[in-house]
């Protein structure tokens, strides 16, 4: 297989396992990056687990034009995977917005000034239910951007809106899939993830109690996987695909099964929602999670496994695997 895929992200949670994924199916792979450093780094990660012989990397920032003609010369798809993430809320939420949607813009219009035939997106679940009360969802339903929906949440709605907007009339195809909450090993010991963080403070200790808050999830290689089929697959283009479990899962849930599994630091105990929302005048973290306290969000993702052919890795145990990983 000759055909080339340029990732961006690629030094990050999803991005790595992405990467990993095309070049065990033969593509050869051009991962943009910010600094030469971080490329050196992320091809040791990858080279422990897959070949990177068909691996370069070229610098190029999702708020700069330069470097990204040559991030796309020859490639036939793009996997645009890079977009800004923290757990705490910023006290400027243009410090998201404008990356992820200035960004997502700048990529399309370098994609089809190089002749790229297809642009995969990551976009979030939170771009189909912030806003909203609990119910059920499907990949026809967007998020509230006029509500208090937080900063990333309002910047994935905004970028994937954007992202739509900028393929009307055009010929290059776009493909959506909206993780929910992504667990699982990272591929480098490196990866700066916020997930990876949370399950990190909880089995040792450093959170008290556990949120009311429940979602949809899915394992990180999966969402690899989607990513990659998403590139090829016949009816896809035009599509969202909800990448999550149809029912969402407590994280109290999730506590039980890492307590289960031997991590005896982690809480039982459940906040009391009151509580955080107070915290939330006062600590970042706690006000990024207010729009989302006890609301579920069950979902319609039968298209992902029609179109995607997904076969979910059981939640249980990207939890455990994730856990150990970060302990070892």
């Amino acid at each position: 297989m000759n055909e080339r895929v340029l990732v961006t992200g690629i030094t990050g949670y999803i991005g790595q396992h992405g990467a990993v994924e095309l070049l065990r199916q033969g593509y050869e792979v051009v991962g943009t990056v910010r600094s030469r450093s971080k490329a050196e780094s992320t091809r040791e990660a990858l080279g422990k687990v897959t070949n990177t012989d068909r691996l370069s990397f070229v610098e190029a920032d999702l708020m700069s034009d330069n470097g990204w003609d040559q991030a796309m010369k020859g490639c036939a798809f793009v996997m645009h995977i890079a977009s800004p993430f923290m757990m705490k809320e910023p006290k400027d939420e243009n410090v998201m917005i404008a990356p992820a949607v200035e960004g997502t813009k700048r990529i399309i219009a370098f994609a089809q000034r190089n002749g790229v035939k297809r642009l995969v997106l990551t976009s979030s679940t939170f771009a189909i239910i912030a806003g909203k009360q609990s119910g059920h969802y499907g990949p026809a339903d967007w998020s509230d951007t006029s509500a208090n929906i937080g900063s990333y949440a309002k910047s994935k709605t905004l970028a994937e809106r954007a992202a739509w907007k900028a393929v009307e009339g055009g010929s290059m195809e776009l493909v959506v899939i909206n993780p929910g909450a992504v667990f699982g090993p990272s591929v480098g010991s490196l990866v700066d993830a916020q997930n990876i963080a949370m399950i990190t403070k909880m089995i040792t200790g450093k959170v008290p109690m556990i949120p009311d808050v429940a979602m949809g999830m899915i394992d990180v290689r999966d969402v690899a996987k989607l990513h990659v089929r998403a590139l090829k697959a016949q009816g896809a283009s035009g599509q969202r695909f909800i990448a999550a479990s149809s029912e969402p899962v407590e994280m109290q849930t999730l506590a039980s099964v890492l307590k289960n599994a031997g991590f005896k630091k982690v809480p039982s105990m459940k906040a009391p929602s009151t509580l955080l929302r107070i915290m939330g005048s006062i600590d970042p973290e706690a006000k990024a999670m207010i729009p989302f306290l006890g609301r579920k969000a069950s979902f319609d993702n039968r298209t992902t496994f029609e179109f995607l052919d997904w076969k979910p890795t059981p939640i249980e145990s990207s939890i455990v695997e994730m856990a150990t990983a970060i302990s070892a």
